[in-house]
């Protein structure tokens, strides 16, 4: 069930009606009520892998309580090899398995040995690799006894399957999340108040900014080929706003449907665009997968406590390995280590932790050398996003190659391109209400609240009517495929 389809229009408020007012604010009847519509908002889309989901929780809540139990510690590894093994087992098994297969039939053939192997026709579950992430961080703060286990299997059901960030986040710790099952909710108007406005915007994000400016990177990059320099520019540029305005815009949803239920999820995304570098970029972007690799294995690994060496080994490791999670094609592995060479020069220097407060905080612009370093970090991202978007790197790297071509000077022609200019200019406007919320959780969240009633509600008709003039052809949430 899509955030931006009818019927997600109509499930949400018979949900929301129920949860208030049918449960009689009971804890339990809550809990199960939002098992019940997670498992009927998961199986609408495909009822057979809600025994995925319906496993895995079994088996992690059950070694939850193991843990609590058992004091043996190799007895306490192997209860949490086996919560690591089942969950990534069938992420493995779903996401990796052709990948792995059609690689090792290639290496043989490349040393001149034909190995016949049939690659096999396996549907990825969608958001596999989200609540995968979310039940294993569970066991693994169980097992260092960060978190209690609770004997509440609804609320655990409920903590591993909750609908608004099922299938693409934001990855939640056990530790923030789970304890909100288990207290008694009440309902908060402004609160409530709020997560609508941020439905509004990311609504806005998705259906105005992301589907549209997809519309105009598929058509570029699916034709590569045909295009000049500038014009495949242009295509890299229309897909990093799809893919900021499509993530983020679903992360601003999910948060936003949470609140009218009474829960407060984690910032998934903090205005990534205004970085003024790599490491900025990646302490706002995906905010719940970056912590989620640095306190689960980039710390483990050791971090940047030893020696230059293991400082590089690591942040390539965490970097591809983030790659990787993006999804079995080699393309997203080398997207992760050109982030990792990114990163490099300023972990080196020691300078990966300058820019930790927003940039021109409490001011209108920015300085020149801060606008600088910005458009900088924006060009390196747009250039990495190539890798991410392009089929192969067969594909990748003719794109660039096509950008580096003397038709770089030629001027941008395609099909479309007055309205694909028209685009542009709404997504330069989105970029200004973005700059000047960057203080906020999410940019209109006190946008208007100084101006009189009717100018603020004005500003909230016309978000409206801008989704509805600009609503094309429904396009699929990017991350669902991840």
């Amino acid at each position: 069930m899509l955030f931006n389809s009818i019927d997600f229009a109509i499930f949400l408020p018979i949900v929301f009606l129920l949860y208030w007012f049918g449960t009689n604010k009971n804890l339990k009847l809550q809990n199960f009520l939002i098992v019940a519509a997670s498992y009927l908002f998961y199986g609408w889309w495909d009822w057979r892998f809600l025994s995925l989901i319906l496993f895995s929780t079994i088996v992690d809540y059950l070694v939850g309580l193991q843990l609590k139990t058992e004091h043996n510690q190799s007895k306490r590894r192997v209860l949490l090899w086996i919560s690591i093994i089942v969950n990534l087992g069938f992420l493995g098994f779903f996401k990796y398995f052709n990948f792995f297969l059609d690689n090792f039939v290639s290496t043989f053939s490349f040393f001149g040995t034909e190995i016949k192997a049939n690659s096999l026709n396996i549907i990825l579950p969608v958001g596999i690799s989200f609540y995968t992430f979310q039940t294993l961080s569970y066991t693994i703060d169980v097992y260092k006894r960060k978190l209690e286990p609770t004997k509440d299997f609804i609320a655990f059901s409920a903590f591993v399957s909750f609908f608004p960030q099922l299938v693409a986040g934001p990855i939640e710790r056990a530790t923030n999340l789970l304890p909100q099952f288990c207290k008694k909710r009440t309902f908060d108007y402004l609160k409530a108040v709020d997560g609508m406005r941020q439905i509004l915007w990311g609504l806005f994000k998705k259906i105005v900014i992301a589907d549209n400016c997809a519309e105009y990177a598929n058509l570029i990059f699916n034709n590569s080929a045909d295009y000049s320099g500038s014009t495949l520019v242009l295509g890299a540029i229309f897909f990093t706003f799809q893919i900021y305005g499509d993530f983020s815009g679903y992360s601003d949803i999910a948060i936003g449907t949470s609140r009218l239920f009474g829960f407060d999820l984690m910032q998934n995304f903090n205005f990534p665009y205004f970085s003024r570098d790599i490491a900025e970029f990646w302490r706002r972007w995906h905010i719940s997968l970056s912590t989620w690799f640095r306190d689960y294995v980039y710390i483990p690994l050791g971090g940047s406590r030893g020696g230059t060496w293991m400082k590089v080994r690591n942040t390539f490791i965490i970097f591809i390995v983030s790659g990787f999670w993006h999804g079995a094609n080699w393309t997203f592995i080398v997207w992760g280590a050109l982030n990792a060479i990114y990163f490099l020069p300023l972990l080196l220097t020691n300078s990966n932790r300058n820019n930790l407060k927003t940039v021109a905080q409490e001011k209108i612009l920015p300085s020149i050398q801060e606008l600088s370093f910005m458009l900088l970090t924006f060009g390196l991202t747009v250039f990495a996003w190539i890798f991410f978007r392009a089929e192969n790197l067969g594909h990748a790297f003719n794109y660039i190659s096509g950008i580096l071509s003397t038709s770089f000077f030629e001027i941008p022609k395609f099909p479309g391109i007055r309205r694909a200019l028209m685009i542009l200019i709404l997504t330069g406007i989105f970029v200004l209400i973005e700059w000047y919320g960057r203080e906020q959780q999410f940019a209109i969240q006190y946008l208007g609240f100084n101006w009189k009633r009717p100018i603020r509600y004005a500003m909230y008709y016309a978000i409206i009517i801008a989704i509805f003039l600009f609503i094309g052809k429904e396009q699929e949430f990017v991350y669902f495929q991840f």
